[in-house]
Parts: C-alpha cells; structure tokens; sequence
C-alpha cells in the first residue's frame, strides 16, 4: 500500500466517523423527561378547523382588542418531516357510499353535527392545544366551538376498558414506540364526522394517533380505520404545530340558534 493511498483511506475512515458521531440536529433539540421519553408537553397554536379563520375580537371595559391567530397547525406540511406517514387528503369510502358522502357534504350546514354545536371527535379535532405529560398518562386539552374539550389517555400499559360507554373520542390508551407517543382508540359513538368533507363513519371506527417533536415543534398524524364504509385505512395529512405562548381561555357557551334558518347550503369555508 502506498503511502498516498494509506492517507486517502484513513481521511476516509475519519470522515465517516465523524459521520456517525454527528447528533441529529432536530433530535438533539428535543426536550426528554427523567424516563427518557420526548416531552410532549406545553401550549401549542391552533390547529383545528373549528377556530377563527383569522383572529379573536375582545371587547371590555370601554377597549377593543384584537388577538391574531397562528393557523399554520392548518396548513399542510411542507418539506419533508422525519416520522410522517404518507396521506391521501381524502378517505376513499365504498362505491356505494359514495352518493351519501357527497349528499352530507353538499348540505353540510343542516348535516354536519359541528354546525350545531355537535362534538368534533377524532381525529376531526386535530392536534391538541395544550398537552400535560405525566409518567403514567397524558392530558390533552382543545380549544372548540362547541366547548372545552379534555382527554386522559393512560400510558402505563393498561389495555382498553371492557365495559366502557361508547363515547365521542373513544376509549383510548396509549404506549410509546421509540420517540413518537402511539394512542389507539376504539368504542365511538356514530354522531361524528372524519373531517369537513361529510365523512361519516360506523361504530366499527378505529384510530391510531401518533404525536411526535421535530425540534421544538409538535407533530400530529392520525389513521382512520373503518372496514363497514371505508375501502383502506385512512391517514390524515400531518399537522405540524408550533409553541405557543397564547394561554387556553373558557369558550364561551355554543347556542346554534340560526342554523335551521339556512336558505342555502354553505360550508364551513364560507363562514
């Protein structure tokens, strides 16, 4: 071997060491708990669909104030985000479900339960606004039209309740694989919808959350199975949400009272 060659190889071997040793950036930035575990917890800007397109209006005391809103938990991801599954915009329903999807979507403001005042459930619900991680379980709580919605989700390796009560988020439990929090969830009631778009589901549904940090920022993606209407299993394109330093206020109490007055039929786009 010549001497040339022995340099080559060994700036080869450095290199690559280095390579190896070089900490994932996005990872290193990650908070952990004593246990390990990513800490998921902290207040994190709206990424539901039941929020102000643009911001919130307070007026006391004689004074006007105005508080915008940072909607980029809505939007799509952008670039690509260790962890995110591949997703279709839409779940794709049963050929011959397929008329009653587009009738529930074509008059959503006197078919969508959210016009008044109904429970969005999951995964409509999205990414939660504020997350407390505890050792054994987490708390997750939203910010809703409808109200003030928590949930409490076990993670200490229990399994599902036999004998619990269909229920608008189901019963959840959840266990860690790796770095990402997987919560899987069953036992709904039929009063939701999947999304916007009129998609309903059975009591058969079955949805996997997955949160995650990438950095400083909360990643949330959700797969909807429902073999009684759906043709596959549907992933949801994934939020990603960043910090926050707005706090949670108390929604102020839903009343729908001119819903059923509706001449045409809009969407919650136009509101």
């Amino acid at each position: 071997m010549t001497y040339r060659l022995f340099c080559v190889i060994t700036v080869a071997f450095v290199l690559a060491a280095m390579v190896v040793a070089q900490p994932n950036t996005a990872a290193a930035k990650v908070p952990r708990l004593a246990d390990g575990h990513p800490d998921l917890s902290g207040i994190w800007a709206p990424s539901s669909t039941d929020v102000p397109p643009s911001g919130i209006k307070k007026a006391a005391a004689g004074s006007v104030s105005y508080t915008k809103i940072d909607l980029s938990g809505r939007q799509r991801v952008k670039g690509a985000i260790p962890g995110v599954l591949p997703s279709t915009p839409a779940p794709s329903y049963k050929p011959e479900l397929q008329a009653k999807v587009k009738d529930l979507f074509d008059r959503e403001s006197k078919t969508d339960p959210v016009f008044y005042c109904g429970t969005p459930g999951v995964p409509r619900i999205g990414a939660p606004r504020r997350v407390i991680q505890l050792p054994n379980e987490i708390v997750f709580f939203y910010e809703d039209i409808a109200g003030d919605r928590y949930r409490i989700i076990p993670t200490d390796g229990r399994p599902h309740r036999v004998n619990a009560n269909p229920s608008y988020y189901g019963d959840a439990v959840g266990h860690w694989d790796q770095d990402t929090l997987v919560i899987d969830i069953v036992n709904f009631v039929e009063d939701t919808w999947l999304g916007e778009g009129g998609y309903f589901h059975t009591d058969a549904l079955h949805v996997t959350e997955r949160l995650w940090r990438d950095g400083e920022n909360l990643v949330w993606q959700a797969t909807a199975e429902d073999p009684n209407v759906l043709t596959a299993p549907w992933t949801a394109p994934a939020q990603v949400v960043k910090p926050s330093n707005v706090a949670l206020e108390e929604s102020p109490r839903c009343i729908e009272t001119a819903g059923n007055l509706l001449l045409n039929n809009d969407h919650h786009g136009q509101r």
